[in-house]
């Protein structure tokens, strides 16, 4: 049965007095533990928080008018136009630039999960858990929910996303359902900073009348639009709320048993009774709705705000910046046209016809009488101060510097810079902006998989087939479901008890840490990468017989894999070392027979062995003392990382 199903049978069995059996006598109504009073005191907490949040809200919206550079509307609100004259409103597009390039960056370093086993009998569940996840995470869209989630963080400070289980995913079958959900619907306990410390929660949503009788029978004729109105964002269309109605989804924590259990109720608002409510149904009153005890969603924050779970993002930092550039070109575009167009002083008594002056298409001017000097005169224009400019342009590189968007990051060099091994070193240093906000961003991602594990133990009750890719790229196909993450006995059952010794021992939840690296690299940082391998494998770092030294080298070492390079050449070694024990007892063996044939035998295993030996050492070190870091040769810069730098210059210019 649906959970829709379950939440209309729960408010029939509210509203429905003959499901009381007839006994003959009068039965007492056993009352649910969520109705009418309980609904009315959600809702009144649910207004509670929404005015502890209001100033939030208000700055999302301007944030919102900011970003899409429509914050003349906002400046208007500021000050009104004088006399109801229209002025030049220039829009420059330099806080939409550095918001843009945060987010190219965050999409350059897209998050990658790699589970890992806290036991070692959970080991080969990780590595499944590792393919699986993503291709999970790809079947609801999840790059695109990232992205946006980037957007809210960039521009507000603050990206959510919800985790829910959908049971109408996979034809019926159910499945995971991952979402940016915005800020402005969403309200919590005030002066919290963490959301799952909020006692309770609520996400609200306006959803059109005609779907919700559908889906709730009992609504019928009961709904009369939108009893809770919130603040709106400014659209371009125009957004009809009038056949729509205010939903909200309740979630709160209760402890049962002395663990934390989440309850789900939902409702609409200026209605008494719960459209479901998981309390009420037995199935879920001692469980919960989701077993994990979890709010199901999760904060993305930018810079940290105390007494608040919500942050502040790069249209707080620079748009005061903005502001003032956008002011000074209006103040510079308005004396240009004042300038541009000639304008006169004309004496009223000077006798000039002023529509035939006006009009640069006659040929003659009619005047009355004499013409005198003083009778029209042309208005001197006032050139405007270079140091206006100036004061622009420095506004401008004040923006770029407080939001981390300089010339650097983007892939421009300056002052003459050429060396490759420079340009990378200004701009590992110029993105340790990008790197810290990737890092809080990749925190968040990790509690995203948390929750997808969780809810793969809880519903995968039914094996699903999945395509992965094994080892070296291969397609595979395999059949998973929530076998091996169910609680595991950790001794033999006896009669359905876990027994060892003759002790009961119970069972195991198996548990597993998250590793999260960046699918998705920038061009430069691959190319980087990949030039760093060429220049190990020309100094001979992956010749078996160097594995010692090379050994030592690496681990003095820093660099991205470093551990699974490490664990190549070791095994390069301990391959080389077996081959030559194996040659050895075969020549000692052919010594015992025949000596000479020994001897051929050993300068031909010497022989062979030398020609599979990858790398020159002596000219790896020739070649490695002559290279930069980034394999310039020379003093130039190499054609690889100057195309690869290139890339990123034009794929960060906003035109």
């Amino acid at each position: 049965m649906a959970r829709n199903e379950f939440g209309n049978m729960a408010v029939a069995q509210s509203l429905d007095m003959s499901a009381v059996p007839d006994t003959g006598e009068i039965a007492p109504f056993q009352r649910l533990p969520i109705s009418k009073t309980e609904i009315s005191g959600a809702y009144q907490t649910l207004m509670d928080y929404r005015q502890g949040k209001a100033s939030l809200e208000q700055r999302l919206i301007d944030n919102q008018k900011w970003y899409t550079l429509r914050h003349w509307e906002y400046l208007r609100q500021q000050e009104q136009q004088k006399l109801g004259k229209k002025q030049v409103e220039p829009t420059s597009a330099w806080l939409f630039n550095s918001i843009a390039n945060r987010h190219a960056s965050a999409m350059d370093n897209f998050p990658s999960a790699n589970i890992l086993a806290r036991e070692e009998g959970d080991k080969d569940e990780a590595q499944i858990l590792s393919s699986v996840i993503p291709v999970i995470l790809d079947r609801c869209g999840f790059e695109q929910t990232y992205s946006d989630v980037i957007d809210d963080k960039c521009e507000s400070g603050t990206g959510v996303y919800g985790i829910f289980w959908d049971a109408g995913l996979d034809h019926g079958l159910g499945g995971i359902s991952v979402k940016c959900v915005d800020l402005m619907n969403l309200f919590w306990e005030p002066g919290i900073t963490d959301l799952q410390d909020s006692k309770n929660l609520f996400f609200v949503s306006a959803e059109d009348n005609d779907t919700l009788e559908s889906a709730y029978p009992q609504l019928k004729n009961r709904l009369a639009g939108q009893t809770l109105q919130l603040p709106k964002y400014t659209y371009d269309e125009t957004v009809d709320t009038g056949k729509k109605s205010t939903v909200v989804d309740w979630y709160y924590k209760k402890q049962v048993n002395g663990r934390t259990v989440l309850h789900y109720c939902k409702f609409v608002a200026g209605q008494d009774e719960p459209l479901f409510a998981s309390e009420n149904d037995e199935m879920y009153t001692e469980r919960g709705w989701y077993d994990h005890g979890r709010y199901p969603f999760e904060v993305d924050r930018g810079y940290r705000c105390k007494g608040t779970i919500a942050g502040f993002g790069y249209v707080d930092i620079a748009k005061s910046a903005q502001e003032y550039i956008d002011r000074g070109d209006q103040a510079m575009l308005q004396n240009m046209l004042f300038n541009a167009r000639p304008r006169h002083f004309i004496r009223n008594d000077g006798s000039v016809n002023e529509k035939e002056y006006a009009d640069v298409t006659n040929d003659f001017i009619h005047v009355d009488g004499a013409l005198g000097q003083d009778s029209i005169q042309p208005v001197t224009p006032n050139p405007m101060n270079a140091m206006y400019e100036t004061i622009i342009a420095n506004k401008v590189q004040e923006l770029k510097e407080t939001t981390g968007n300089r010339d650097v990051t983007t892939g421009g060099t300056g002052g003459g810079v050429t060396a490759a091994s420079a340009i990378a070193a200004m701009q590992e240093a110029g993105s340790r902006l990008d790197r810290d906000m990737n890092k809080g961003s990749y925190r968040a991602f990790r509690e995203v998989v948390y929750q997808v594990i969780e809810l793969i133990r809880q519903f995968y009750d039914v094996p699903r087939w999945y395509r992965i890719l094994g080892d070296r790229g291969m397609e595979q196909f395999i059949q998973f479901s929530n076998k091996n993450l169910l609680p595991q006995p950790q001794g033999a059952l006896v009669n359905g008890v876990p027994m060892e010794a003759g002790i009961e021992v119970g069972y195991r939840i198996p548990e597993f840490d998250i590793e999260v690296t960046a699918e998705k690299q920038s061009p430069y940082s691959k190319v980087a990468q990949n030039e760093l391998a060429l220049q190990l494998y020309s100094a001979g770092f992956f010749a078996p017989n160097n594995a010692d030294a090379a050994l030592v080298c690496l681990d003095m070492m820093d660099f991205d894999r470093k551990e699974f390079v490490m664990e190549k050449i070791e095994q390069n070694g301990t391959l080389l070392q077996m081959l030559q024990a194996t040659q050895q007892l075969a020549v000692q063996m052919m010594a015992q027979v025949n000596p000479e044939a020994a001897a051929m035998m050993q300068q031909q295993f010497a022989a062979l062995t030398s020609q599979s030996l990858p790398g020159n050492p002596e000219a790896g070190l020739a070649a490695a003392q002559s290279l930069e870091a980034l394999g310039a040769g020379g003093g130039k810069e190499s054609p690889i990382t100057a195309k690869a730098r290139q890339r990123v210059a034009d794929s960060t210019n906003p035109g």
